[in-house]
């Protein structure tokens, strides 16, 4: 088989055949994994009669005028050689429309001024426009002249809400409403998206069962008059087990009050009317799941084959038979939904944004979304990151999510649900891993990260729909752009108003000293740290080096001693930059003494002219654990450790630390 044809094929999909490191060296993709990764995306590259066929199937998918065409205000588009084109316009009536012949053969139209979503014909055949801003919905729009002060807080670790054991969207209203009267004005938190009801062990937020809906677990079950929990704080780590059949046992009671409550019904018929396909398959996959559980099966993979098609006979009989526990699951969500509104309603009440949503990158495997709408997202290929200086053996995050060609066919139909969802009930969002938006690192079934390949997606009309779904929703958005960043991403996404993310241990140059904070970008979130990395005291006392120690993990310099002898260095060079800055003065504190660090990185942080300056909850109270330690389950206490957020407002340093981050800055 010719590797020409065969690296052909790869490009004409999508595929990068070559692409660069972090370490700025060129690398090619194996021919093994490139016909892996095509077979999944639905170009079968086996022989070379295969690869002859699928090169026929994309250029002919390269000429279809796609279902959705996104395109910015008073642009031309193009619609081949349509003979006759119409719109439906905002009075509901059909427009025909003049079309412009073009050089290059077929005809254009200008696109309508204001945005929106528009139905469309060519030739009879369905299609819709969608008219997006030149740029998102910004800080700007929220808070004219001023600049914004944050907090990113893992809601699961706040206390004192209406949930036994861990934080719900309860106590992030309470936290957020005191958190405002300090002069925050934005909380970043955790993803909120629904796991799984019947698998206690699912604690990772950033791998969802589905990002179309919210986690029950988060839910207050005080806004349909049920019975509250009231949370005691309890032990710094979450019992997850005990705590999630705890909580579901609370929201069976609230269910058999709701049940009482014919006002609240209407709401919820309402709601489950607007949730559609989607919330009933979601509500009738976790029916599903906890009855095969109970076999000993805990996954799709494992269930009778015709239950794996979610519209097969058998499922439909199923679902005939389990009403009542589908309306529980239904309700589940409503009141979700209930709560996630009141949260951010009580942060708007104190906060010029309020509540900014996580949407995580991708979908468990085995999920709600994989199950009821497989053909969204890349089959069997998983997604993950190649070796970087962060994580030098690469990641395999063990998740999936959409396909390129699929959100073409589909209209980018799943993709704009994903951002309603997180918008729906919040002042922004944060995309994970933004990078993916452009191209993500996607690796074959049973491959090693080292083993994967970049695949390409449609970015400009993703960021156009982003900008779209952004102005409509008065949401700003932040991208997650850290890591192998491709050349040019950041100006191409901060110029559709999508802020980056500038984060203290990687505003570095290249002699490796720190950027002093005026040089960092104004369009922008600053930050201390994230929920990855470790917190500001933590690095000071080298305690992400002890864990690394402890779990024998692959380390940048090889070995412990290494790491250390370039962590004095690095701390030397931190104080540096605090002291030349006039964020801190004196001598360098010892590694036992972060305090006067933690003081400095906020004020370094705040001193920045980026619109948004977040801290971490951790390190507002100098806590030196970070939340999540990457490329670890089980040897780590990922996602478990709660906060004592109230010492936040309580303790006179920590309030001091908050008024380096909120005081008025340079412009």
């Amino acid at each position: 088989m010719s590797d020409d044809a065969l690296k052909r094929l790869a490009r004409a999909a999508g595929l990068y055949v070559e692409w660069t490191d972090a370490n700025g060296r060129p690398q090619d993709v194996k021919p093994d994994t490139l016909r892996a990764v095509l077979a999944a995306l639905g170009f079968p590259a086996g022989t070379p009669q295969e690869v002859a066929d699928s090169q026929a199937h994309a250029e002919r998918d390269a000429k279809i005028i796609p279902r959705l065409i996104a395109v910015h205000g008073r642009e031309p588009v193009h619609v081949g050689h349509a003979a006759r084109a119409r719109i439906r316009t905002e009075d509901g009536n059909w427009q025909d429309l003049q079309l412009e012949p073009l050089k290059i053969g077929g005809g254009s139209f200008r696109a309508p001024e204001g945005i929106g979503y528009y139905e469309l014909e060519l030739d009879e055949n369905p299609h819709i426009l969608a008219v997006a801003p030149p740029r998102c919905f910004g800080v700007a729009d929220a808070a004219p002249r001023h600049r914004l002060a944050g907090l990113s807080v893992q809601l699961y670790s706040l206390r004192g809400g209406h949930t036994e054991g861990f934080g719900d969207f309860a106590a992030l209203g309470a936290f957020a409403a005191d958190a405002g009267a300090l002069g925050i004005d934005v909380i970043a938190v955790s993803p909120t998206h629904a796991r799984f009801a019947a698998d206690p062990g699912s604690i990772s937020p950033y791998s969802p069962s589905t990002r179309f809906f919210l986690d029950p677990l988060y839910a207050d079950p005080a806004l349909v008059g049920a019975e509250v929990a009231h949370d005691t704080g309890g032990n710094d780590l979450i019992d997850w087990p005990k705590a999630h059949r705890k909580k579901y046992a609370q929201l069976r009671a609230a269910y058999d009050a709701f049940l009482e409550q014919s006002e609240q019904n209407r709401s919820f018929r309402h709601f489950c009317q607007e949730g559609g396909q989607r919330l009933f398959d979601h509500a009738l996959y976790e029916t599903l799941d906890a009855h095969f559980r109970i076999e000993g099966k805990p996954s799709p993979r494992n269930w009778p084959q015709s239950f794996r098609d979610a519209h097969s006979r058998e499922v439909q009989e199923f679902a005939e038979r389990q009403r009542k526990e589908i309306a529980f699951h239904l309700f589940l969500q409503w009141l979700a939904a209930r709560s996630a509104e009141a949260a951010q309603a009580r942060a708007k009440d104190k906060m010029v944004v309020g509540i900014i949503a996580d949407v995580a990158v991708g979908v468990d495997r085995t999920g709600s979304h994989a199950w009821s709408a497989p053909h969204e997202l890349i089959g069997a290929l998983s997604i993950g990151a190649p070796p970087d200086t962060f994580t030098p053996a690469g990641q395999d995050w063990g998740l999936t999510t959409f396909s390129p060609t699929a959100l073409k066919a589909g209209g980018y139909d799943s993709f704009i649900a994903t951002l309603r969802a997180s918008m729906q009930y919040a002042g922004g969002i944060r995309l994970d891993h933004a990078m993916g938006l452009r191209r993500l690192w996607v690796l074959p079934e049973g491959a090693s990260p080292t083993e994967g390949v970049y695949i390409s997606y449609p970015f400009n009309d993703l960021l156009r729909l982003i900008a779209l779904e952004s102005a409509l929703h008065r949401a700003i958005v932040i991208g997650e752009d850290l890591g192998t960043v491709p050349e040019g991403f950041r100006s191409q996404i901060t110029g559709t108003g999508i802020l980056g993310m500038r984060v203290l241990w990687f505003e570095r140059g290249k002699d490796g000293r720190f950027v002093p904070p005026e040089h960092w970008d104004v369009q922008a979130a600053a930050l201390t740290t994230t929920h990855d990395l470790p917190t500001v005291a933590g690095w000071w006392k080298g305690r992400d080096i002890e864990w690394s120690a402890k779990l024998r993990r692959k380390m940048r310099l090889g070995n412990e001693s290494a790491e250390r002898r370039a962590r004095k260095k690095d701390r030397a060079l931190l104080w540096s930059a605090f002291t030349q800055a006039a964020c801190a003065k004196g001598a360098e504190p010892p590694p036992e003494k972060p305090e006067p660090v933690v003081d400095g990185a906020l004020s370094y942080v705040g001193k920045s002219p980026c619109v948004l300056a977040f801290a971490a909850a951790e390190d507002v109270l100098a806590l030196p654990e970070q939340p999540n330690l990457p490329g670890t389950i089980g040897q780590h206490p990922n996602w478990r450790r709660r906060l004592p957020a109230e010492d936040i407002w309580r303790d006179p340093q920590a309030r001091a630390r908050l008024a380096k981050l909120t005081a008025p800055r340079k412009r």
